[in-house]
């Protein structure tokens, strides 16, 4: 169906095509139930000239096709599930080496999210990188980083183009570094797809939802290290004081925990039973809709960071238009106590990652965040982080960040004071030091833009906040 149907970044122009996505609605609303039959979100590439449809590359493979193979068929269905399973979009902006001709694609997460019972196998080419020739759709290469997802864990932003030196290579590498909810950075040979550094699959804890296939194994990069908190431990929860503490410990005891990728769970709606399980990074990161920034003489990406875990319960779907028997509830995001979060700050960071050696050089806290909560203000904490989607700019010496609007992107954190805030700052690339800020009229909402004019330069940035329009912000020194 038509509602079904969206973009979610514009086309890319790679040479004479236009390479454009999909974005087939993949979560549940009153609209759109949970189906486990939806249209595939193919990408296709057009003639920049005529309009008319060069190719068209299927992210769920079909018979015959390489890929096919990772759709099973489900003990419920008689047929493959690659025939009627969808989703597996490309709503993130894609990537491209003019040079070589390729263009690279992050795909999503696919039918239906957090239930894939229905779609069991590793379901390629769902959440991975894909590397096409631009002028024929000819795959080159591609990387999966989640077998079988039922986490949302697709890749949100366009992978970073970059030539690198790695430390121990003699000749340069022509790289491709693609930063996940999840928050790893994927490093590549751009030309080859070979990891820059390895790529170790480690076993991950099964889950125990009827009807549910589970992959053994998930791909973790050995280098960089992850960039925010992977999985949920006690050690993790707040400790302001003793009684936040054991309140959060109280919130933490009603779910499933436990390392990245474990499982979703059944919710029971008993007194003390199964509330779901606490998903850390959640399904808005880590890593986000803005991605990252590199710096192509020195070869540091910056990427920030969004602090905050998920709740995935899976329940029985009660849609009277659904044709799936579990569905995942109404997806919540966890409120610790008293209106703070569960875990420690901080809840949205910048982090700088050095892609020549595989190392985070720093991580600093973006903003404020909750330290003026009354049970907080008192305790001369030093800044905890504001969490929102944003996204850098790297100049010369600086590395500009906001921190994002707050209208509808509550489900970033329902923590005091909301999401996203007003200030905008030039951190030092090389120590994370905030050498300025200021407050806009409102939060950033899209990625921050410089120009020269005149010999002066200038930094652009879009603003916006529920109770005002969006509007454009110049800045420049006198």
């Amino acid at each position: 169906p038509v509602e079904t149907f969206s973009w979610g970044s514009p086309p890319l122009v790679v040479g004479d095509i236009v390479v454009i996505g999909s974005a087939m609605m993949d979560v549940t609303n009153p609209n759109v139930p949970a189906m486990k039959e939806m249209p595939p979100g193919d990408v296709r590439g057009f003639d920049v000239r005529t309009g008319e449809q060069v190719w068209i590359f299927r992210t769920i493979p079909r018979e015959g096709e390489p890929g096919n193979e990772t759709w099973l068929t489900a003990i419920t269905e008689d047929r493959a599930s690659w025939e009627y399973s969808g989703n597996t979009n490309m709503w993130a902006w894609p990537s491209a080496d003019e040079e070589l001709g390729y263009v690279y694609l992050p795909i999503s997460t696919p039918t239906n999210d957090y239930y894939g019972g229905y779609r069991p196998g590793d379901n390629l080419f769902a959440e991975s990188i894909v590397c096409l020739d631009a002028k024929t759709g000819r795959r080159v290469w591609h990387f999966q980083a989640v077998h079988h997802g039922i986490w949302d864990y697709d890749f949100p932003a366009a992978p970073n183009v970059i030539d690198l030196q790695v430390e121990g290579r003699d000749e340069p590498v022509k790289a491709l570094a693609a930063v996940s909810k999840q928050a790893f950075t994927y490093v590549f040979d751009r030309v080859t797809g070979e990891p820059i550094w390895p790529i170790e699959e480690r076993p991950v804890p099964p889950g125990d939802v009827p009807g549910e296939w589970y992959a053994p194994t998930q791909p973790f990069p050995t280098q960089p290290p992850p960039f925010d908190q992977q999985g949920t431990t006690v050690d993790d929860l707040i400790d302001f004081t003793p009684e936040l503490r054991a309140a959060a410990l109280e919130v933490f005891n009603q779910h499933v925990t436990g390392p990245l990728f474990t499982a979703p769970s059944l919710v029971d709606a008993s007194p003390g039973g199964n509330r779901g399980t606490l998903q850390m990074p959640g399904v808005v990161g880590g890593a986000d809709w803005g991605g990252s920034a590199v710096d192509p003489e020195t070869g540091i990406l910056y990427v920030p960071s969004v602090h905050s875990e998920s709740v995935i319960g899976i329940v029985p779907s009660e849609h009277p238009r659904s044709d799936m028997r579990l569905v995942v509830e109404t997806l919540n995001l966890l409120e610790g106590p008293n209106e703070l979060p569960l875990f420690k700050p901080p809840y949205g960071r910048l982090v700088a990652i050095d892609l020549k050696r595989g190392e985070i050089l720093w991580s600093v806290a973006n903003g404020d965040g909750p330290r003026d909560h009354p049970l907080l203000e008192d305790l001369d904490l030093p800044p905890l982080g504001q969490p929102g989607r944003v996204s850098p700019l790297v100049t010369k010496s600086l590395v500009f960040l906001g921190e994002g609007g707050n209208s509808g992107v509550v489900v970033l954190q329902p923590i005091w004071g909301g999401a996203g805030g007003k200030m905008f700052r030039a951190y030092d690339k090389l120590t994370g030091e905030v050498i300025w800020e200021k407050e806009l009229p409102g939060g950033t909402t899209a990625a921050p833009m410089t120009y020269m004019v005149e010999g002066r330069q200038y930094i652009v940035v879009t603003v916006g906040w529920e109770d005002m329009p969006s509007e454009y912000v110049a800045l420049a020194l006198p």
